[in-house]
Protein backbone atom coordinates (compact mmCIF):
# COMPACT_ATOMS: atom_id res chain seq x y z
CA UNK A 1 0.00 0.00 0.00
CA UNK A 2 1.06 3.56 -0.71
CA UNK A 3 -1.34 5.75 1.61
CA UNK A 4 -1.82 9.13 1.99
CA UNK A 5 -3.83 11.20 4.46
CA UNK A 6 -6.49 13.63 3.74
CA UNK A 7 -8.20 16.11 6.06
CA UNK A 8 -11.68 17.43 4.74
CA UNK A 9 -12.09 20.66 6.33
CA UNK A 10 -15.09 23.69 5.45
CA UNK A 11 -15.80 26.93 7.07
CA UNK A 12 -19.53 26.45 6.56
CA UNK A 13 -20.67 23.98 9.41
CA UNK A 14 -24.45 24.62 10.33
CA UNK A 15 -23.36 23.85 14.06
CA UNK A 16 -20.34 25.89 15.13
CA UNK A 17 -19.44 27.93 11.87
CA UNK A 18 -15.50 28.98 11.51
CA UNK A 19 -15.27 25.23 13.50
CA UNK A 20 -11.45 24.83 11.58
CA UNK A 21 -10.33 28.00 13.09
CA UNK A 22 -12.05 27.81 16.47
CA UNK A 23 -8.81 28.00 18.77
CA UNK A 24 -7.62 25.39 21.14
CA UNK A 25 -4.76 26.04 23.12
CA UNK A 26 -3.52 28.99 21.19
CA UNK A 27 -3.63 27.14 17.65
CA UNK A 28 -6.63 26.52 15.20
CA UNK A 29 -8.58 23.33 15.67
CA UNK A 30 -7.28 22.23 11.78
CA UNK A 31 -3.65 22.60 13.15
CA UNK A 32 -4.11 20.07 15.83
CA UNK A 33 -5.63 17.58 13.57
CA UNK A 34 -3.01 17.97 11.19
CA UNK A 35 -0.89 17.60 14.14
CA UNK A 36 -2.32 14.55 14.38
CA UNK A 37 -2.10 12.95 11.19
CA UNK A 38 1.82 14.09 10.82
CA UNK A 39 1.93 12.06 14.43
CA UNK A 40 0.64 8.79 12.78
CA UNK A 41 3.51 9.05 10.29
CA UNK A 42 1.77 6.84 7.68
CA UNK A 43 2.76 9.05 4.49
CA UNK A 44 1.98 12.25 3.58
CA UNK A 45 -1.16 14.71 4.61
CA UNK A 46 -2.63 16.80 2.47
CA UNK A 47 -5.49 18.69 3.75
CA UNK A 48 -9.05 19.27 1.80
CA UNK A 49 -10.35 22.76 2.41
CA UNK A 50 -13.18 24.87 0.98
CA UNK A 51 -12.07 28.27 1.72
CA UNK A 52 -8.51 30.02 0.47
CA UNK A 53 -7.90 31.28 4.18
CA UNK A 54 -7.71 27.62 5.08
CA UNK A 55 -4.98 27.07 2.28
CA UNK A 56 -3.23 29.95 4.02
CA UNK A 57 -3.58 28.65 7.50
CA UNK A 58 -2.08 25.24 6.38
CA UNK A 59 0.37 26.20 4.18
CA UNK A 60 2.10 28.87 7.34
CA UNK A 61 2.22 25.65 9.22
CA UNK A 62 3.96 24.12 6.43
CA UNK A 63 1.34 21.46 5.57
CA UNK A 64 -0.12 20.54 1.91
CA UNK A 65 -3.84 21.95 1.51
CA UNK A 66 -6.13 21.85 -2.31
CA UNK A 67 -8.58 24.19 -2.57
CA UNK A 68 -12.11 22.12 -3.43
CA UNK A 69 -15.66 23.33 -4.40
CA UNK A 70 -17.00 24.51 -1.57
CA UNK A 71 -20.67 23.11 -2.95
CA UNK A 72 -19.58 19.22 -2.58
CA UNK A 73 -21.89 17.61 -1.02
CA UNK A 74 -19.57 15.65 1.81
CA UNK A 75 -16.39 14.97 3.56
CA UNK A 76 -15.76 12.00 1.30
CA UNK A 77 -16.36 13.98 -1.95
CA UNK A 78 -14.09 16.88 -0.81
CA UNK A 79 -11.50 14.51 0.20
CA UNK A 80 -11.80 12.45 -3.34
CA UNK A 81 -12.04 15.79 -5.51
CA UNK A 82 -8.65 17.03 -3.84
CA UNK A 83 -6.47 13.28 -4.03
CA UNK A 84 -7.92 13.89 -7.98
CA UNK A 85 -5.94 17.01 -7.97
CA UNK A 86 -3.16 16.49 -5.78
CA UNK A 87 -2.09 13.19 -7.16
CA UNK A 88 -3.61 12.53 -11.07
CA UNK A 89 -1.22 9.75 -11.60
CA UNK A 90 -3.16 7.75 -9.15
CA UNK A 91 0.45 7.28 -6.93
CA UNK A 92 -1.41 7.06 -3.91
CA UNK A 93 -3.51 3.67 -4.14
CA UNK A 94 -4.98 4.04 -0.56
CA UNK A 95 -6.63 7.49 1.49
CA UNK A 96 -7.48 7.49 5.24
CA UNK A 97 -10.27 10.28 5.38
CA UNK A 98 -9.34 12.16 8.92
CA UNK A 99 -12.28 14.68 9.45
CA UNK A 100 -10.93 18.01 10.65
CA UNK A 101 -12.98 17.91 13.72
CA UNK A 102 -11.37 15.48 15.37
CA UNK A 103 -7.70 16.99 17.68
CA UNK A 104 -7.45 14.50 20.16
CA UNK A 105 -7.36 11.86 17.75
CA UNK A 106 -4.50 9.04 18.63
CA UNK A 107 -1.93 8.45 16.09
CA UNK A 108 -1.97 5.43 17.02
CA UNK A 109 -5.90 4.52 15.99
CA UNK A 110 -4.56 6.15 12.32
CA UNK A 111 -2.20 3.28 12.23
CA UNK A 112 -5.16 0.54 13.50
CA UNK A 113 -7.44 1.67 10.60
CA UNK A 114 -4.89 1.30 8.29
CA UNK A 115 -3.62 -1.89 9.27
CA UNK A 116 -7.59 -2.99 8.96
CA UNK A 117 -7.08 -2.49 5.17
CA UNK A 118 -4.66 -5.15 4.73
CA UNK A 119 -6.53 -7.95 3.93
CA UNK A 120 -7.18 -7.86 -0.08
CA UNK A 121 -11.08 -8.49 0.37
CA UNK A 122 -11.26 -5.58 1.44
CA UNK A 123 -12.74 -2.43 0.04
CA UNK A 124 -12.44 0.39 2.85
CA UNK A 125 -11.90 0.14 7.30
CA UNK A 126 -13.04 2.10 9.93
CA UNK A 127 -12.81 2.26 14.28
CA UNK A 128 -15.09 1.37 16.49
CA UNK A 129 -14.55 1.42 20.48
CA UNK A 130 -17.02 -0.31 22.97
CA UNK A 131 -19.97 1.40 24.19
CA UNK A 132 -19.86 1.45 28.63
CA UNK A 133 -22.65 4.01 29.44
CA UNK A 134 -26.71 3.34 28.46
CA UNK A 135 -26.59 7.22 27.84
CA UNK A 136 -23.90 6.62 24.55
CA UNK A 137 -25.75 3.79 23.92
CA UNK A 138 -29.51 5.91 23.51
CA UNK A 139 -27.62 9.06 22.23
CA UNK A 140 -28.59 9.35 18.27
CA UNK A 141 -25.42 11.54 17.77
CA UNK A 142 -23.63 8.27 18.48
CA UNK A 143 -23.35 5.88 16.03
CA UNK A 144 -23.20 2.11 16.30
CA UNK A 145 -21.86 -0.66 14.19
CA UNK A 146 -23.25 -4.36 14.14
CA UNK A 147 -20.36 -6.52 14.33
CA UNK A 148 -18.97 -9.07 16.66
CA UNK A 149 -15.16 -9.32 17.46
CA UNK A 150 -14.13 -12.76 18.67
CA UNK A 151 -11.96 -13.02 21.76
CA UNK A 152 -8.40 -11.50 21.19
CA UNK A 153 -9.44 -10.23 17.78
CA UNK A 154 -8.60 -6.93 16.87
CA UNK A 155 -10.29 -6.63 12.87
CA UNK A 156 -13.73 -7.63 12.25
CA UNK A 157 -16.12 -6.62 9.52
CA UNK A 158 -19.28 -4.46 9.47
CA UNK A 159 -22.63 -5.71 9.20
CA UNK A 160 -24.72 -2.32 9.62
CA UNK A 161 -24.25 0.93 10.94
CA UNK A 162 -27.65 2.52 12.97
CA UNK A 163 -28.28 5.34 15.49
CA UNK A 164 -30.08 2.71 17.42
CA UNK A 165 -28.57 0.69 19.95
CA UNK A 166 -27.53 -2.69 17.75
CA UNK A 167 -27.26 -5.59 17.76
CA UNK A 168 -30.42 -6.46 20.20
CA UNK A 169 -29.65 -9.03 23.13
CA UNK A 170 -26.44 -9.26 25.49
CA UNK A 171 -23.28 -8.37 24.57
CA UNK A 172 -21.25 -5.35 24.10
CA UNK A 173 -22.14 -2.56 21.67
CA UNK A 174 -19.47 -0.25 19.81
CA UNK A 175 -19.29 3.31 18.84
CA UNK A 176 -18.75 3.99 15.61
CA UNK A 177 -15.43 6.22 14.84
CA UNK A 178 -16.14 8.05 11.51
CA UNK A 179 -12.27 7.88 10.66
CA UNK A 180 -11.91 5.49 7.20
CA UNK A 181 -9.36 3.92 5.03
CA UNK A 182 -10.05 3.76 1.59
CA UNK A 183 -8.82 1.60 -1.48
CA UNK A 184 -8.84 4.65 -3.94
CA UNK A 185 -10.76 2.50 -6.08
CA UNK A 186 -13.48 2.09 -3.92
CA UNK A 187 -13.10 5.96 -3.20
CA UNK A 188 -14.07 6.37 -6.61
CA UNK A 189 -16.89 4.32 -6.80
CA UNK A 190 -18.41 5.48 -3.49
CA UNK A 191 -18.78 9.19 -4.93
CA UNK A 192 -19.64 8.09 -8.31
CA UNK A 193 -22.77 5.92 -6.20
CA UNK A 194 -26.34 8.09 -5.72
CA UNK A 195 -27.14 8.49 -2.20
CA UNK A 196 -28.95 4.79 -0.99
CA UNK A 197 -31.98 4.61 0.27
CA UNK A 198 -30.38 3.24 4.07
CA UNK A 199 -28.21 6.27 3.79
CA UNK A 200 -30.80 8.68 3.27
CA UNK A 201 -33.01 6.89 5.99
CA UNK A 202 -30.19 6.72 8.76
CA UNK A 203 -28.02 9.83 7.83
CA UNK A 204 -25.14 7.70 7.42
CA UNK A 205 -22.91 7.67 4.14
CA UNK A 206 -21.32 4.43 5.37
CA UNK A 207 -24.66 2.81 4.50
CA UNK A 208 -24.24 3.47 0.95
CA UNK A 209 -21.18 1.77 0.81
CA UNK A 210 -22.75 -1.46 2.21
CA UNK A 211 -25.89 -0.87 -0.31
CA UNK A 212 -23.64 -1.27 -2.76
CA UNK A 213 -21.85 -4.24 -1.65
CA UNK A 214 -18.50 -2.90 -0.42
CA UNK A 215 -17.08 -4.74 2.73
CA UNK A 216 -16.16 -2.63 5.47
CA UNK A 217 -13.54 -4.11 7.97
CA UNK A 218 -13.97 -2.67 11.59
CA UNK A 219 -10.85 -2.42 13.71
CA UNK A 220 -10.93 -2.42 17.31
CA UNK A 221 -9.45 0.43 19.67
CA UNK A 222 -9.40 1.68 22.99
CA UNK A 223 -11.66 4.49 23.16
CA UNK A 224 -13.71 6.95 21.12
CA UNK A 225 -11.92 10.63 20.28
CA UNK A 226 -14.65 13.25 20.52
CA UNK A 227 -15.75 15.00 17.50
CA UNK A 228 -15.76 18.89 17.92
CA UNK A 229 -19.61 20.44 16.50
CA UNK A 230 -20.67 22.66 19.05
CA UNK A 231 -19.81 25.20 21.20
CA UNK A 232 -20.16 22.67 24.08
CA UNK A 233 -17.61 20.30 22.28
CA UNK A 234 -15.14 23.03 21.78
CA UNK A 235 -14.85 24.15 25.58
CA UNK A 236 -14.58 20.52 26.16
CA UNK A 237 -11.72 20.13 24.08
CA UNK A 238 -10.40 23.07 25.52
CA UNK A 239 -10.39 21.62 28.79
CA UNK A 240 -8.66 18.21 27.33
CA UNK A 241 -5.73 20.32 26.25
CA UNK A 242 -5.42 22.36 28.92
CA UNK A 243 -5.19 19.34 30.72
CA UNK A 244 -2.22 17.60 28.33
CA UNK A 245 1.09 17.79 28.75
CA UNK A 246 2.70 19.51 25.49
CA UNK A 247 5.60 16.77 24.09
CA UNK A 248 8.92 18.29 24.07
CA UNK A 249 9.46 19.84 20.68
CA UNK A 250 5.93 20.25 19.77
CA UNK A 251 3.71 23.52 19.05
CA UNK A 252 2.80 25.36 22.12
Amino acid sequence: MNPITVIPARMASTRLPGKPLAEIAGRPMLLHVLDRAREAAIGPVLVAVAEPELVRIVEAEGGLAVLTDPALPSGSDRVHAALASHDPEGRFDVVVNLQGDLPQMPAADLRAVLAALADPAIDLATLAAEIHTEDEAAAASVVKIACAFAEGEATTRALYFSRQPIPWGAGPLWHHIGVYAWRRAALARFVACPESLLERREKLEQLRALEAGMRIAVARVAAAPFGVDTEADLVRARAWFARRPTPAGAPA
